[in-house]
């Protein structure tokens, strides 16, 4: 596996828990705390996480097929982008599997002429 596919889960990984956070505090501040603009930005960020998680969903299937996991090992991974945190969590989980077996592009040497 390159280690492009690893890399770019990861950012989105990292991306989506993020963005996940931020929706739960704006919801909390929306309907909790009743603040005033707290609408506006949980739109925002509840739409910026709808999309991007769909970025998510595409790339963690694609690591995930490269690694020929399982259907249950697949839909964890797929899932963590729902729950607040579990990004992060599972992101840590699968790098630590998957960082041995990916293969680094090897620079190649300079010709002598």
């Amino acid at each position: 596996m390159k280690s492009s596919v690893l890399t770019r889960y990861r950012v989105m990984a990292y991306v989506t828990g993020v963005l996940l956070i931020a929706l739960t505090l704006g919801v909390i501040a929306k309907y909790a705390l009743d603040i005033n603009g707290a609408g506006t930005f949980t739109t925002a960020v509840g739409f910026a996480h709808g999309w991007l998680y769909v970025v998510y969903l595409i790339f963690a299937f694609d690591l995930c097929s490269k690694a020929k996991w399982p259907i249950g090992r697949m839909a964890w991974v797929l899932l963590a982008g729902t729950v607040p945190t579990a990004a992060f969590f599972v992101e840590r989980r699968v790098t630590r599997e998957l960082a041995p077996k990916v293969v680094r592009a090897e620079k190649p040497e300079p010709v002598n002429v």
